[in-house]
């Protein structure tokens, strides 16, 4: 009897291989990481199933008992069979955005990369509950929704975790307190039309408002909006450290079946659609996870700027929605 879930990380770049090793520290899953091979000159070298050795021989090291495997797998999508039994599935897989390269076609290349995975999951997976990464990632969550045909509870997409993590640190770094007692939500589109909700945002239950005045708050909006940009700008490259701590913390909601409050991008429609005046779209909003995936949205009060603020961002994403719709339709027609 399998008694530790199992929770499957497709993609092992920079975000995948820290999803993996933070899962593995917790000790609460057993890890099965997916990649495709690349060339090395003229040598074919699998790096996932390299990481996966060096995770496990961490884990040995400082006396943690955690299986992490690492499977070579095809663009083609072969060698995935070892996703059965899978509790979890964390997409990362996809392409950076490259000069000259047109938010169409990143579109273009993620999907088809996603189309792939997504045959596999329902061939080996059917019962997972689906955490997707690639960005865009309000729609990439809404293609991989319409394509596995799962329950829109069990489908969901990290951004809003991490999005509110990095408005959480620079509220601490501003007021000087422990981020842990700070508590802040950003909903919305993962891009630059985020929502961060400085109505409910608090610092040890003191009204962040009352704390900063109105035109530093809206600074601290700015920088959590373009918070992403500023990594790439430091960096060269996008981040990985957070990301990965954001998925380890949707997994482990679900895993713990702790009934934690986390905003996620998900699938809205129905009474959730009129509240938010989004309907069939994935897009941000609080949601509580649990063994069964998201369990309940969330109606989160807005001030009535702040409902405006929403309106654009969900605009922002549906803007792009028309794209891939029609790309999905082209896909179904071949």
């Amino acid at each position: 009897m399998k008694m530790r879930k199992v929770v499957s990380v497709i993609g092992a770049g920079n975000v995948g291989e820290h999803v993996a090793s933070l899962l593995a520290l917790r000790g609460l899953v057993d890890v099965r990481m997916f990649d495709i091979p690349r060339k090395d000159g003229e040598r074919v070298i699998e790096p996932v199933k390299g990481k996966a050795l060096d995770i496990r021989q961490m884990l040995a090291a400082i006396d943690i008992d955690a299986k992490v495997e690492g499977y070579t797998v095809s663009p083609e999508g072969e060698g995935y069979e070892a996703l059965e039994g899978s509790d979890i599935i964390v997409i990362t897989a996809g392409f950076p955005r490259r000069p000259g390269m047109s938010r169409e076609d990143l579109l273009e290349k993620n999907l088809s990369i996603l189309s792939v995975i997504c045959e596999k999951i329902k061939q080996y997976a059917k019962e997972a509950i689906i955490i997707v990464v690639t960005n865009p990632v309000d729609l990439m969550t809404y293609a991989v929704y319409k394509m596995l045909g799962f329950s829109k509870r069990k489908v969901m997409g990290m951004a809003g975790v991490l999005d509110s993590a990095r408005f959480k640190t620079f509220i601490s770094q501003e007021v000087k307190v422990s981020p842990k007692d700070i508590h802040a939500y950003v909903i919305g589109g993962h891009g630059d039309e985020m929502v961060p909700l400085i109505s409910i945002s608090n610092v040890g239950g003191i009204p962040l408002k009352d704390m900063l005045p109105k035109e530093r708050l809206n600074e601290l909006i700015k920088r959590t909006q373009f918070g992403g940009g500023e990594i790439v700008d430091l960096m060269g490259t996008s981040a990985y450290y957070a990301p990965a701590a954001s998925i380890v913390e949707m997994v482990e909601a679900i895993v713990t079946d702790n009934k934690r409050i986390l905003p996620c991008s998900v699938y809205l429609e129905g009474e959730e659609g009129k509240y938010y005046e989004a309907e069939d779209v994935c897009v941000g909003v609080p949601v509580k996870l649990g063994n069964c995936g998201v369990e309940e949205i969330i109606n989160i009060p807005m001030l009535p700027e702040e409902r405006e603020m929403w309106r654009r961002s969900v605009s922002s994403v549906r803007k792009n929605l028309k794209v891939v719709e029609e790309m999905l339709h082209a896909r179904s027609t071949l």
